[in-house]
Parts: C-alpha cells; structure tokens; sequence
C-alpha cells in the first residue's frame, strides 16, 4: 500500500513555487486556485519573503496549492494512483481533495477561509506553540495541566507540539520535564486548541454549502487516526481539527496495520517524511519537494503495483 501524505507544514521558502511554474498548465492552475482562495499564491509563491509567507492567511493556502499541483503532476506521470491519502492539519483539505471528497476549487476556497478566519483567532489572545522533544508522555501531559497548556500535534517519534499562552511556553522552556527538549516554533497562535474556536464557527458556516462525495481512496482523519468512508463526516471531522489536537501519530500507526509499502510527501515536503522515518522505520519514503523529485515518486508508485 503507497500513502500520499499532504503536509501541514513543510520547506517553504521563498520562490518554492517558481519550479512549479515551468511545468505545463501550472500558471493557469494556481491562476484560479489564487481566485478561490483570495490570496495572490503567484507572487507570494515566488516573490514574497520568508516572514509574508508564514502569515496564516498565506501559509495554509500556499502550502495546499503547492500539494494539488504535486499531486496533480503524480497523477499525470505514474500508471497507477495510491492508494491512500491522509493529511496533516491544513494537509487535511489537500487529502479530502485528492481523494475526490471535495474538488480543487472547493478546497482552495476553504482553505483560504481557514487561514483568515484562525489568524483573526489568534490574534484575540497572544499564544504561541512549542515542540517538545523527547521524555515521557505522561509527565509532559502532567506538567501541561498544570501551567494550562494544551497539545497540539502528537507527531510521533517522541515529538509533540504544544500550545497556549506565550508565559506558559517560556515557563515550561526554562523548566521542562526531565529528558525533553522544547523548540518555540514561529507560528501566529495556539492552533488545534480550544483558542481557535471562532474559527471553527466560521469554518463550519462555509462547510454547510459543500456537497461532499465518499472517498475514491483509503483516507485517514488526524481526528484519531481511523479510516474514513464517508465525505460528509470527512468535512465534520476537518472542521473540528482547527481545535482539537492532530493524532499524526495514529495516523503512522493505521497505516503500518494497513500494510503501507511506501510513503510520498507532497510539496512543500519534508516534514512528513521526518516523522516517518522515525515513525514507520524501513517504510521507503519520498519527499516531492521540486518537480525533479517526481521521478523518485512515480518509481516508488509504479514499482507498488507488481508487488
């Protein structure tokens, strides 16, 4: 079984669209997802800098666009498609797309209302995020409870992200538990956390006017890692992951006991393939960072359907 990971963050500097671009049918492509989502993902994928391209209202809908073009171009080249799909945070509307629950200008305009309407969440209250490395998961939850934070992402490989108040985070930098490491991480707010309620309001208002179809692919929810059949509770379940934590590590986890053979990122990609080689050790994986990393992904996909 290959599995296409759509990230929820990745390496995207400035310009790493530009390659993008030289492939045929890519300009009028982002042309119209910049339409739907409302954000200008020609310049900003190509000219902005590295600070404008963090803005949520940027990022999320910069980092799926670059995701529907890679799978696009995946789909074009292998003789065969994956055969299941899941993504991380924002990589959640990629996946319902790549699996024909949502069409691409569906999930380019409901990403773009994601981005702004989170942005305007965490800019009511100053929080922040954190990874922590390493240690016992029990005591990280405890000392969480006590200074009122909340995790975020349960990535796997002894990674977990965490959110709340920025006094908190520094509280728990500068006094971790035993055998951890905590890296602030250079986000606008406490994502997948109870902040992010509004939101989640907004989001399901634009939801109420999309027909969803069932999956064409095995897909999984970050909601617990389960595999999803249904389109309509694939867009539930995307809509209440804005505030509750992503359960990437379930996800890793079903895909092993689905027998996963082989795991290809889309761009911007890096990320996902990190955790897994951690995550689901021996599994080959590929991250399609630039149109040349295609080749490696199509071999790994083609090469799937003999074995």
């Amino acid at each position: 079984m290959i599995v296409v990971a759509c990230p929820g963050q990745g390496s995207q500097t400035p310009g790493f669209l530009s390659p993008w671009l030289e492939l045929d049918g890519v300009a009028e492509r982002l042309a119209a997802y910049s339409e739907a989502a409302q954000v200008d993902l020609v310049q900003h994928g190509t000219e902005s800098d590295a600070e404008t391209i963090r803005d949520t209202r940027v990022a999320q809908p910069l980092i799926v666009a670059a995701s529907l073009i890679a799978q696009h171009e995946l789909e074009r080249r292998a003789e065969r498609r994956a055969d299941g799909v899941a993504g991380h945070s924002v990589g959640e509307i990629a996946a319902l797309v790549a699996s024909d629950v949502i069409d691409d200008e569906t999930g380019m305009r409901l990403v773009g209302i994601r981005g702004r309407a989170m942005a305007d969440a965490a800019a009511q209250v100053p929080t922040g995020m954190s990874a922590v490395l390493g240690g016992d998961e029990d005591a990280l939850l405890a000392r969480l409870a006590e200074l009122d934070l909340s995790p975020a992402n349960y990535n796997g490989g002894g990674q977990i992200v965490v959110a709340g108040a920025l006094e908190a985070l520094s509280t728990l930098a500068s006094e971790p538990p035993k055998g951890t490491r905590v890296i602030p991480l250079q986000v606008a707010g406490a994502f997948h956390t109870s902040y992010m309620q509004p939101a989640v309001e907004t989001l399901r208002d634009a939801v109420r006017e999309v027909t969803a179809s069932a999956p064409s692919l095995t897909l999984w929810t970050n909601r617990d890692g389960s595999v999803v059949t249904d389109g309509t509770a694939a867009l539930d379940l995307l809509v209440g992951q804005v505030a509750s934590p992503v359960r990437w590590d379930l996800c890793m986890n079903s895909f092993a006991e689905n027998g996963i053979t082989g795991l290809i990122e889309l761009a911007p990609a890096g990320a996902l393939t990190g955790l897994a080689k951690r995550g689901l050790r021996g599994v080959p994986t590929v991250a399609v960072k630039t149109p040349e990393d295609l080749d490696a992904a199509v071999e790994l996909l083609n090469g799937a359907e003999t074995k």
